[in-house]
């Protein structure tokens, strides 16, 4: 606990936390752009948007890890992502397996003071529809593998916000 403790006000544990939604991010555009030209949903774009949170939690934690401020304001995104991207894909996921009953939107519906789709329309414009599975990893959707990797990024928060109340001995 006190090495993660330590790692937390460090700027390369944050920056680490931004590359590895960096990386879901290109992954995702490369789903959508590359060879398997995927769909995404609206569910989709806001699972986006959820891994988008979490890689700017990590650039706000890497401004200045040393200071608690800089911190908390990092865990309070990282965990509010991390919730709402969870919460998005189970309901994907229930989307998919019920899709007789369920469906989604076709349209994004983002704030007027954060018009994602409008902006950014190669990365948040939904073209797909969320009942339909376009694509499987060992018998898991991608809901369902973004449901485990959420959880991953909560169980790391969880850990390291626990670190956080370790009392250091001299």
């Amino acid at each position: 606990m006190a090495f993660l403790k330590q790692a937390s006000k460090k700027r390369f544990s944050w920056l680490l936390l931004a590359l590895t939604a960096l990386l879901l991010e290109l992954a995702a555009l490369y789903f959508q752009y590359g060879e398997m030209e995927l769909q995404p949903c609206v569910l989709c774009i806001y699972e986006r948007t959820a891994v988008m949170g979490i890689l700017l939690a990590g650039l706000i934690g890497a401004i200045a890890p040393q200071l608690l401020i800089f911190r908390c304001a990092g865990f309070l995104l990282w965990g509010s992502s991390a919730v709402w991207g969870l919460m998005l894909a189970l309901e994907h996921s229930g989307i998919q397996q019920n899709s007789m009953t369920a469906s989604c939107d076709f349209i994004t519906k983002f704030p007027a003071w954060a018009k994602l789709d409008e902006w950014f329309p190669l990365m948040f414009n939904p073209t797909g529809f969320c009942d339909e599975i376009q694509w499987q990893l060992l018998g898991y959707t991608m809901p369902q593998t973004m449901t485990g990797i959420y959880g991953l990024y909560l169980l790391g928060l969880v850990v390291v916000i626990a670190s956080q109340f370790r009392m250091n001995k001299e």
